[in-house]
């Protein structure tokens, strides 16, 4: 055989071996920080295969949060490396190992166990510590938002105050996934809950709602105001209260809290500041307190308290003791429509939007 002919055979084996191990992947991308719709690209990303400690994922849900457009406008705290691919949720599948990894297999489900992983993509090349191995048996919609609102939900009500079977939760955004997760686990645990949601049209229907999921009353922004609730002793004041609104919302809020209560603030969906009485701070000894479920995460990344956490939420999503929030899930190429969503600021939709990273 000649040389030539040798040369081109190898060259021929060498563009196969080449393919196999390249894949294409369908990404949302950012350069820059911006407004999302102006900022965002899609594109075709070639990824090869996986090196040490690495593992491909196939990623199959990825919900979209208001705190990633906040990441995308660059006003969010954590701050990816640019250009970056958006997305801190979702549930994937690992589909190929690389050299050294002993955590994972083929076939398993994960999530993200770091922040600013790209979850908006349809499969990926990461660190095999970056993802956590979850139970198959949970709903992929369910393991799609398994570590961030379930988990701060359970976190706010655990670390906050000592609360024992009837004692008394007040939150606002009581219709927003973290506020229907934290009116599940008072159920669950046997706390009374209490839901400031505001005024709409369909009042009824979302009151009901939310006592069929274990609220204990629903109270309208303006019904908060002028309630005897707590003054009849028909529910005892409330040691925790939960704030991811601000603004004169929360002082409300806060007014019904009892003497030595605490408040922790979540969230901002008013963008106005948090103004908390003096009379609360001298007379009443209130705490007013901050979580962020990334700063939690970072400081008890491989603690027992944190497996635990996943490992009861899980069971309570088997065993449909949780169940997820309302939620539409959409093709992957309509992610506009998604973003649109939770760039509204009215709190009244209640509406997870899911990214279906299988349909692109």
């Amino acid at each position: 055989m000649s040389a030539s002919k040798l040369l081109t055979e190898s060259t021929a084996k060498l563009f196969v071996f080449r393919n196999m191990s390249v894949v294409s992947s369908k990404i949302l991308l950012y350069k820059e920080y911006g407004e999302p719709f102006n900022v965002l690209e899609c594109q075709t990303d070639e990824i090869n295969k996986p090196g040490i400690n690495q593992v491909r994922v196939k990623w199959l849900l990825s919900p979209v949060n208001p705190a990633d457009i906040n990441t995308i406008q660059g006003k969010y705290p954590s701050k990816p490396t640019l250009p970056a691919v958006p997305g801190n949720e979702g549930v994937g599948e690992i589909i190929d190992l690389g050299l050294n990894v002993e955590n994972l297999k083929i076939g398993d489900r994960v999530v993200p166990n770091a922040s600013n992983i790209g979850t908006w993509r349809t499969e990926g090349i990461y660190k095999s510590d970056d993802l956590m191995k979850i139970p198959k048996d949970i709903g992929t919609v369910e393991a799609s938002m398994l570590n961030v609102n379930p988990c701060t939900a359970y976190r706010m009500l655990k670390d906050f105050v000592q609360l024992n079977s009837g004692d008394t939760v007040i939150q606002n955004g009581g219709n927003s996934a973290v506020g229907q997760l934290v009116t599940q686990l008072c159920k669950i645990w046997n706390y009374k809950n209490v839901s400031v949601v505001r005024d709409r049209s369909d009042i009824s229907d979302l009151k009901s709602q939310l006592k069929e999921m274990g609220a204990s009353e629903v109270l309208t922004e303006s019904e908060l105001r002028k309630t005897d609730l707590f003054k009849s002793k028909k529910l005892s004041q409330p040691k925790l209260a939960l704030n991811c609104i601000g603004g004169q919302n929360a002082t409300d809020v806060l007014r019904h809290l009892c003497h030595g209560g605490v408040m922790v603030t979540y969230g901002g969906m008013s963008r106005e500041p948090v103004t908390i009485p003096t009379s609360a701070l001298i007379f009443k000894d209130v705490t007013v307190k901050g979580f962020w479920m990334t700063a939690w995460n970072k400081q008890n990344l491989n603690s027992n308290e944190r497996i635990k956490m996943y490992e009861e939420l899980a069971k309570y999503f088997k065993d449909k003791k949780l169940i997820a929030p309302p939620y539409k899930i959409i093709p992957f190429s309509n992610y506009k429509e998604a973003i649109e969503n939770a760039l509204k600021l009215d709190g009244k939709q209640g509406l997870k939007y899911i990214l279906d990273l299988e349909k692109n």
